[in-house]
C-alpha cells in the first residue's frame, strides 16, 4: 500500500530537497508541496470534504511555515484532521521542541539537514499510526475529519452600529434550525451578551486562555449552556483581563469550537486586538456592520484599510452588512460597496428600535417577535450565509454565495446589497 504524502513548506530550497527525498522512497505518492499555512488547510479541508480516502497518510511541516506558527498548526491539523499524521520538520531537535511538538499532535520530528533513513523511518511510522487509526474508526460518516463547523465574525465600524444584536441573532438563526451553535463574545473589554440574554455567568473565555490542550471536557466546563440551546463563551466580567487572552489562545479556541459546533459566531466588537484579530484571520466569514452614515462607512473603510495593513483580511474577502438601514437616506448598499471596496451583503436590515428595545432592557433578545422585521432581516441573513440548515433537498436562493474554500468570494468571501436593518442602545 503507498503512502500519500503532502509537505508543507514555505522556503525554496527546503521544498526541493524534501521533494528529492520523498520521490526516493518506497512506496510513497508525495504530493506537490504547498507554500503556507492556508493552503495546507485548504487543501486538506476540500480532499476531506471529498472523501476520507482523499486525506493523505503524512504531512510534514517545516518549521518556517507561515504565517500560522508550525507548532499551532500542527495542533490545528490534529484538531481537525486527527488521522493525519504529522511531522515536523526543524533545525532544532532539542528534547524541549520534541516535547512541545508531541503536545501538539505531532507524531514526530525530522532534523534538518534532511536525512534519507531518518525521513523515511518516520514517515512510516506516521503512516502506519494513521493506517491503524482510520481502520480502528472505520470508513463510516463518524470519523472526526473535515473542516469542521462554520466560524462568522461579526466586528463593527464603530461603536453602536449593532454588532451585538446582529451576532446573537445570526446564532439563534442557526440554532433554530437545528444547528449545534456555539456564541462566543470576544470583545473583551466590553462584551454585552450576556446581558442581551439575561446571563449570570462564572466562567469566560479567560479560562481557557492558559490551557495547553483544549479537550471537549475542558471546553464544556468553560462554556455556559443557554436556554436556547446554545453554547455559550462569554467575555470575562472584569474587562482588564480581556490581555490575558492571547491570540494563540484563540487560534486554539476556535479550532476547538470549530470541532465540536456545526457554527461558531464570535462577536468581535469594535476594537482591534491580537485576539479578535486572529478570530477574524480564522473565519470563513468576515462580516463588518455599519449604519448608512457618513462617519459609521468612514469607519467602515478605515476598518477595512487596517485589516488589509495587518495581513488580517482583504476588502474583498470581508462583507459588509449595513444596519438601520432607511429607503430614502443617501446612503445606499452600492455607494458602501464602492466606498470600503468590500462586498455588501444582499440583505440589509430595517431601523425599527421599537421592535428591539423591550427585549434589549428586559435582557431577552431571544424573545424578539418573529413578526420583528429586524429579526426577520436578520435571520434571513443567516440565511444566505449558509448557517441555517435547509430542508433536505432544498437549494440555496443565493447558491452563487455559497463557498467552503477560504479564498472564495461570496458570503463567505460574497456580496451584493439590498433591505434594511436595526437600531441598538449600544453596540457590544
Amino acid at each position: 500500500m503507498s503512502t500519500r504524502i503532502l509537505p508543507a513548506v514555505g522556503d525554496f530550497d527546503a521544498a526541493r530537497s524534501v521533494t528529492t527525498l520523498l520521490s526516493q522512497l518506497p512506496d510513497a505518492e508525495p504530493a506537490a508541496p504547498v507554500g503556507d499555512s492556508t493552503s495546507l488547510l485548504d487543501t486538506l479541508a476540500r480532499l476531506a470534504s471529498e472523501s476520507l480516502d482523499e486525506v493523505p497518510e503524512v504531512v510534514l511541516v517545516h518549521e518556517r511555515i507561515g504565517p500560522v506558527p508550525a507548532l499551532e498548526l500542527i495542533r490545528e491539523i490534529a484538531l481537525r484532521f486527527p488521522a493525519v499524521g504529522v511531522i515536523l520538520i526543524t533545525a532544532d531537535a532539542s528534547p524541549g521542541l520534541f516535547t512541545a511538538a508531541m503536545d501538539s499532535g505531532a507524531r514526530g520530528i525530522v532534523a534538518l539537514p534532511l536525512s534519507y533513513e531518518e525521513l523515511a523511518s518516520r514517515v512510516q511510522t506516521a503512516a502506519q499510526w494513521s493506517v491503524g487509526v482510520r481502520r480502528h474508526l472505520g470508513s463510516g460518516a463518524d470519523i472526526p475529519t473535515g473542516p469542521g463547523g462554520t466560524v462568522v465574525t461579526v466586528s463593527g465600524a464603530k461603536g453602536g452600529v449593532g454588532t451585538t444584536v446582529v451576532a446573537v441573532q445570526l446564532a439563534l438563526a442557526a440554532r433554530a434550525s437545528g444547528s449545534t451553535v456555539a456564541l462566543v463574545d470576544m470583545d473583551l473589554q466590553a462584551g454585552d451578551i450576556a446581558s442581551y440574554l439575561d446571563v449570570q455567568f462564572r466562567r469566560s473565555i479567560v479560562d481557557l486562555a492558559s490551557v495547553q490542550d483544549i479537550s471537549p471536557r475542558v471546553l464544556q466546563d468553560a462554556v455556559f449552556n443557554h436556554t436556547t440551546g446554545m453554547a455559550l463563551l462569554l467575555a470575562p466580567g472584569e474587562g482588564e483581563r480581556g490581555e490575558e487572552v492571547a491570540d494563540r489562545s484563540v487560534r486554539q479556541i476556535v479550532s476547538a469550537l470549530r470541532s465540536r459546533y456545526e457554527v461558531v459566531v464570535i462577536d468581535c466588537g469594535t476594537q482591534m486586538n491580537g485576539a479578535n484579530a486572529a478570530a477574524i484571520e480564522m473565519a470563513d466569514t468576515a462580516l463588518l456592520v455599519t449604519t448608512p452614515d457618513v462617519v459609521a462607512v468612514r469607519a467602515a473603510k478605515r476598518v477595512v484599510r487596517m485589516w488589509k495593513r495587518l495581513q488580517i483580511r482583504k476588502a474583498e474577502e470581508t462583507v459588509t452588512l449595513i444596519n438601520r438601514h432607511i429607503r430614502n437616506t443617501e446612503i445606499q448598499p452600492p455607494l458602501v460597496q464602492k466606498i470600503t471596496g468590500t462586498n455588501v451583503a444582499p440583505i440589509a436590515v430595517p431601523a425599527n428600535f421599537k421592535e428591539l428595545q423591550p427585549v434589549v432592557d428586559a435582557g431577552r433578545m431571544q424573545d424578539l417577535d418573529a413578526k420583528s422585521t429586524v429579526k426577520q432581516a436578520l435571520w434571513a441573513l443567516a440565511g444566505e450565509l449558509g448557517l441555517v440548515k435547509a430542508p433536505a433537498g432544498a437549494q440555496g436562493k443565493s447558491g452563487k454565495f455559497r463557498g467552503n474554500d477560504r479564498g472564495s468570494i461570496g458570503l463567505r468571501r460574497r456580496g451584493r446589497g439590498g433591505g434594511a436593518d436595526p437600531q441598538t442602545t449600544r453596540d457590544s
